[in-house]
């Protein structure tokens, strides 16, 4: 199957051509359709499926030649948990969109809310936001949405893991009901099918992956280390690869800074991304990061969901997460695009019991190595 097959305009073609889409991944190839067709989607689609074109590329094809939006009001409203997500979706709008006569805007908090409000003055066709920040918004009389056409939940799950239900629901009572409504979630949990319910209308279900599976591309390796070895352990395998560029995940931000400061003193350039950073440091270290001024970029769980970096090899959990769907989250950012990757985890007596939970939700035993 070739995107041309999904029925879409040559200039929608186009642009996925000149971001590298040679043809759909399953969940495009099932989604895109029902997009367009106008029906309202519930959709499970694990990380680095292309989740977000699926949903982006039909949209932009809904909106055009129809009438622009008026001031201070969208047509589109795409909610995300993160700031990051928020970024990684508004890219995306803005790398298919270019050369159609569409504008759309960001909005997350942690950054100054008079620049998003002087965005949304004259309307907006798609507006991406995080739900405190879109109420904030709201009630500095800073955006409406009388003629809002579609509402697209992103990463459902998490949105829900992070608390955001009442943001949701306050949400839902200042949008239209007649609209089109879709969700995507990496997993339908019995909260993910309560909130589904009370949201779509008829919605047309699918899955692209068994729920709680990891990807294929991704080789999992189990290092059994002592505390005191973590940190030679990863200089070692830094010193190993030919070109350096891991992602790292600590499970704290002060283990996070930490280990950003070890990593420097031994001369590989490394950055770190967490909540208690600002956003324009948390941009910069993700920017020099892919742009590979970085070798090494720590993260807690914040970067674990809706951050893409092409061709990432490694991924390694410095410590594994409190919860074990993060695990499945974390290692998605690699072996992405149907790339191989490599998950690595250091694993100390005190990790059994997380490691054990991993296991059983991934449905398999991960290979172990010793240090020597």
């Amino acid at each position: 199957m070739t995107f041309s097959d999904l029925k879409l305009s040559p200039e929608t073609l186009t642009a996925l051509s000149r971001q590298g889409y040679s043809e759909p991944t399953p969940i495009q190839a099932q989604a895109i359709p029902l997009v367009l067709a106008g029906k309202d989607v519930m959709a499970a689609a694990q990380t680095g499926t292309g989740k977000t074109t699926a949903f982006t590329a039909p949209i932009l094809e809904l909106l055009k030649g129809k009438k622009r939006a008026k001031a201070n009001t969208a047509r589109v409203l795409i909610l995300t948990p993160t700031r990051e997500l928020a970024a990684q979706v508004s890219e995306n709008v803005a790398n298919l969109s270019a050369g159609l006569p569409l504008n759309y805007a960001v909005a997350f908090g942690g950054v100054k809310i008079n620049p998003q409000m002087m965005k949304l003055r004259k309307g907006v066709d798609i507006l991406v936001a995080t739900p405190g920040r879109l109420l904030d918004l709201y009630k500095q009389n800073a955006v409406r949405f009388p003629k809002l056409e579609v509402l697209v939940l992103d990463e459902a799950d998490r949105m829900l893991d992070m608390g955001f239900i009442h943001d949701i629901k306050n949400i839902i009572k200042l949008l239209p009901a007649k609209r089109q409504t879709l969700l995507f979630s990496a997993t339908f949990s019995d909260d993910i099918r309560a909130l589904a319910k009370s949201l779509l209308k008829s919605p047309v279900e699918i899955a692209v992956a068994p729920a709680n599976a990891t990807a294929e591309p991704i080789e999992q390796t189990v290092y059994e280390v002592q505390k005191s070895q973590k940190l030679g352990l990863l200089l070692k395998l830094l010193k190993s690869l030919e070109q350096p560029k891991l992602l790292v995940f600590s499970r704290t931000k002060q283990g996070a800074n930490r280990l950003v400061k070890q990593l420097d003193k031994a001369g590989f350039s490394a950055a770190a991304i967490h909540s208690a950073k600002s956003q324009g440091a948390r941009t910069k270290a993700l920017a020099d990061f892919k742009g590979g001024k970085v070798q090494v970029l720590v993260a807690t769980d914040i970067a674990s969901r809706g951050i893409d970096i092409e061709k990432l090899p490694y991924v390694i959990n410095y410590d594994l997460p409190h919860v074990a769907e993060d695990y499945i989250h974390r290692i998605g950012r690699t072996g992405r695009a149907g790339q191989t990757g490599h998950a690595i985890s250091l694993v100390t007596d005190e990790d059994a019991e997380a490691l054990k939970a991993i296991e059983k939700l991934i449905g398999e035993t991960i290979e172990r190595c010793k240090l020597e």
